[in-house]
């Protein structure tokens, strides 16, 4: 690119004035990625003023919360995806899908639409206008927009909605109610012995055929009389024909022993958080920073059995959303969650422990706007991300 400047500028008769080359020159220079955080997932492509590709924005989604950290229940992903692709240049983020948010979407040109609440759950088997749920879809599809629920892999992702529920309380030792395990397959453990060996080498190619694979992790230990103890970890897949092979075979002896491998813990993921405070506070202290953190004039409180506003509040349990599930026998002085059913927070009050309620979206809604920064980071400039204006809980109090 540049020899060919250099062509042009020594043609004869051809003259730049010196305040005009750095602007000639400006034409042929690459996107700077100075204006990146050093930590920043730069995309494989790069059109600083057309946006970025769906799969890269995706990717960075990916890599800032796995999918793989939802629930088994939960509907996450990329849930609409226009038939014909197109830049992302818009974001917009929301705690719910609504025909609100839908028109502030349409305003904006919206080219993703990032939904916590997933706006499609239930499997769909027609694309109706009686249901508002696949009307928005519809509409989505029509705009050429597509929409991406993270839900419950926010919750129990590592800096998440749940860590940032907790943090309003103040500071302390934080551990996660249920933990979250590796999403890597599931693997069995098989122990036999086999006679010598040649035997060994034969039972491992027949183990290796059944698995479908060249390579299989295990250990042998020579004892006596030649044999060797044998230790194999395969996957679940291969169980039942690993079994097979090893029970089939005169070499190896009738004692088999196989044990399920546990999943590896993930730290510091899962769903909801339990506080041991650093420094404790009263229950109306806690109601105070819960309001101010939540960004809310009234919350709902029951007292705890014995329990006044002046009580001490040394742990506190929480869990966005509908937390009754995950609060369900953790021994806290403070539960803090969006809703619980009227005899669950009866049970946790006869156990003496306070519970705080906001309603189910107003313990999540605050998260967008950390979220949206922490998005911006990994994104090009070109990219905007705004958190919708429209998006509010159904409920309020009057």
């Amino acid at each position: 690119m540049f020899s060919g400047c250099r062509r042009i500028l020594s043609t004869e008769g051809l003259c730049f004035p010196a305040k005009h080359l750095t602007t000639f020159f400006s034409l042929f220079r690459k996107p700077r990625l100075s204006s990146l955080p050093s930590n920043s997932l730069i995309p494989s492509s790069i059109h600083t003023s057309t946006g970025m590709d769906l799969k890269e924005v995706l990717d960075v989604l990916e890599q800032l919360a796995p999918l793989s950290l939802a629930e088994s229940w939960d509907n996450v992903g990329l849930l609409v995806e226009p038939s014909k692709p197109r830049p992302v240049k818009t974001i917009l983020l929301t705690n719910d899908l609504t025909f609100p948010v839908m028109e502030e979407a349409e305003a904006l040109a919206c080219d993703l639409i990032i939904s916590y609440h997933p706006p499609l759950f239930r499997p769909v088997k027609r694309l109706v206008q009686k249901d508002w749920k696949q009307q928005l879809a519809v509409r989505a599809v029509e705009c050429g927009m597509a929409v991406f629920s993270p839900h419950t892999s926010w919750d129990s992702v590592k800096g998440g909605v749940n860590d940032w529920l907790v943090g309003g309380i103040g500071s302390g030792r934080v551990s996660v109610l249920s933990q979250a395990l590796s999403s890597s397959p599931q693997k069995h453990k098989l122990d036999f012995t086999v006679k010598g060996q040649e035997a060994l080498t034969a039972v491992m190619t027949d183990l290796r055929g059944a698995a479908g694979c060249r390579s299989l992790q295990y250990t042998s230990v020579r004892a006596e009389n030649d044999a060797y103890h044998v230790s194999l970890v395969c996957p679940s897949t291969a169980l039942s024909s690993s079994v097979e092979v090893v029970l089939g075979s005169a070499e190896v002896s009738p004692s088999l022993s196989v044990l399920q491998v546990q999943q590896l813990p993930l730290p510091g993921c899962g769903q909801g958080r339990l506080c041991v405070l650093d420094v404790p506070v009263s229950v109306a202290t806690a109601i105070k920073r819960m309001k101010l953190h939540l960004r809310l004039t009234h919350l709902r409180l029951a007292l705890g059995h014995r329990q006044t506003m002046e009580s001490p509040v040394n742990t506190v349990a929480v869990c966005a959303g509908s937390g009754a599930s995950v609060l369900q026998g953790v021994k806290a002085d403070l539960y803090i969650t969006g809703e619980m059913s009227h005899h669950e927070v009866l049970d946790a009050v006869a156990k003496g422990t306070c519970v705080i309620l906001s309603d189910h979206s107003n313990c999540e809604r605050g998260f967008l706007e950390v979220f949206r920064e922490r998005l911006k980071g990994h994104l090009l400039d070109s990219v905007t991300v705004s958190v919708s204006k429209t998006d509010r809980d159904p409920l309020e109090v009057v």
